[in-house]
């Protein structure tokens, strides 16, 4: 198995255009895509980019309704028709290079997972662009359209990479949509650890699962402004719990940057040092009963300098190496 972490982004996510006023927008990539460069003499001969790839509707209906996929695929022809950006609802927004944007994003995450499941790489981070944890299987919210992670997850059961696969969410948002996709299923168990009470209004503690799928969700929702070791020790403590119940064959991390300080959409105050410690965490305990077989994709993260900060320091702790 190589020892290498791989980097992927598809062109298109920096496409996907929402308009320079809206947290989502496309200065996010290009901060993150900047500061991975930076950061190169120090990954090289550790991590490196690697080619990205296009989803297809196949893949989206994993999880997501054929109604649901028509309903974005017709809200960003009418994008492209109209020249505009068009709004699915007061938060998620569409340009002409969406549908193209969606696609990649879920084909490079896939693309990156099978390169892990096969030992071509180590570990991976996908720079996911539409965000996709607040997707319900019928439903674009939250700035997302297909929930990539959720899909992905599907993706590694049907093609017999992996029967159990561990979704660790730590966006500052709850992960409602990846919550509603393996809500009832015992092969696919979702942690979230995320501020409460805050957007969407969903995980709370008992909220734990139904029928086959009860005690196969944990949430964590934490204060504002928990303090850094508090929040770490609640990491700790979660990922503990969900080791004695659940023993992964993959692990896939919502990394969600909105959990750092400064981000304008949350009131936590992690450190990028933080997501390093919690990213060695996962590789050295989550993961250890599966060879380290971990992809991690970006949700949030609305400060774009701190957005890059935060990346370098995961694909650093992906990669094993120092702290930035």
């Amino acid at each position: 198995m190589s020892e290498k972490t791989g980097f992927f982004l598809h062109h298109s996510s920096s496409l996907h255009d929402t308009g320079w006023g809206h947290p989502e927008h496309q200065g996010r990539l290009r901060a993150l895509a900047s500061s991975v460069g930076n950061d190169l003499l120090m990954l090289h001969g550790h991590a490196e980019q690697m080619e990205a790839a296009d989803g297809t509707e196949h893949d989206l209906l994993l999880v997501h309704t054929k109604d649901h996929v028509k309903q974005v695929q017709a809200a960003c022809q009418r994008a492209e028709d109209e020249n505009s950006i068009i709004a699915i609802d007061p938060d998620t927004k569409v340009s002409s290079q969406s549908w193209n944007a969606a696609l990649g994003s879920v084909g490079t995450a896939i693309a990156a997972t099978r390169a892990v499941a096969r030992g071509d790489i180590r570990n991976a981070f996908v720079a996911t662009r539409p965000p996709g944890h607040h997707a319900t299987p019928g439903q674009a919210m939250g700035f997302c359209l297909f929930n990539n992670i959720a899909i992905t997850a599907r993706w590694l059961q049907t093609e017999g990479y992996a029967d159990r696969v561990l979704i660790i969410d730590w966006d500052v948002h709850h992960g409602n949509g990846t919550q509603d996709a393996f809500y009832g299923d015992a092969t696919v168990y979702f942690l979230s650890l995320h501020q409460s009470p805050h957007y969407p209004g969903t995980g709370s503690a008992n909220e734990r699962g139904r029928d086959d799928g009860e005690g196969y969700t944990l949430n964590v929702p934490l204060l504002s402004a928990t303090p850094r070791v508090d929040y770490l020790h609640a990491f700790d403590q979660a990922l503990g719990q969900t080791l004695k119940k659940f023993s992964p064959e993959f692990v896939l991390v919502s990394a969600g940057f909105d959990v750092m300080a400064e981000d304008p959409l949350g009131g936590m105050l992690l450190e990028p040092n933080d997501l390093y410690v919690m990213t060695r965490r996962i590789v050295e305990d989550a993961a250890a009963d599966c060879d380290g077989k971990v992809v991690a994709l970006l949700e949030g993260g609305y400060n774009p300098p701190r957005l890059g900060q935060g990346v370098v320091a995961v694909i650093r702790g992906l990669a094993g190496l120092e702290k930035p």
